[in-house]
């Protein structure tokens, strides 16, 4: 299965052969709508810490994923929105309340996670120091426990000169910064 995903400022994207598009928030609610049109592929969000548009309701044909775990064509998918908590304003959580939402999904069988998007990243990795943009710690323990094969994340604006800078090993999970768009290739569905 093809996957493309987006976040923050979307790059163009492929015009076709797309399976799915998963985004990890901070782009309008028309963008996902056009990406869902133009690729004719079902799209899967979590909102960012600016996705103030995306807080009545969801783009039309995009399924919000914040907190729950989906199947698709047989890949499981896990979705948190927002980032850390620096102001105050929506889509913004604790370290506390991150770990609470990440919990959740201890009803899913131990490796029953294929992917997770998020906008924020786990901490440590692709995070920054300030406040806004540190990652949750929340998420590595997600990682170390499901071992999905894919952690994918925005909300860390970056420019990537080769696809290969964007990813980090972590065990047998690939932590992948979508800032703009990332197109892989997952299972043989």
């Amino acid at each position: 299965m093809r996957i493309l995903a987006v976040s923050d400022f979307a790059a163009p994207a492929p015009q076709a052969g797309v399976d799915l598009i998963l985004s990890c928030g901070d782009l309008p609610p028309e963008r996902l709508a056009e990406l869902r049109r133009t690729l004719d592929a079902p799209v899967y969000f979590v909102r960012g810490n600016h996705d103030l548009r995306l807080r009545a309701e969801d783009p039309e044909g995009c399924v919000n994923l914040h907190g729950r775990l989906v199947s698709y064509r047989g890949v499981r998918i896990a979705g948190f929105e927002g980032s850390r908590w620096y102001n105050g304003g929506p889509f913004q959580y604790t370290e506390a309340q991150m770990r609470q939402l990440t919990r959740r999904l201890r009803r899913a069988p131990r490796a029953g996670v294929d992917i997770v998007i998020a906008h924020a990243p786990p901490r440590h990795i692709h995070d920054r120091e300030d406040p806004c943009h540190q990652g949750f710690e929340a998420f590595g323990r997600l990682i170390a426990r499901y071992s999905p094969a894919y952690f994918l994340h925005g909300h860390v604006h970056a420019a990537f000169s080769q696809p290969g800078e964007r990813v980090t090993a972590v065990g047998g999970t690939r932590v992948v910064n979508c800032s703009g768009c990332y197109l892989f290739e997952i299972g043989n569905a």
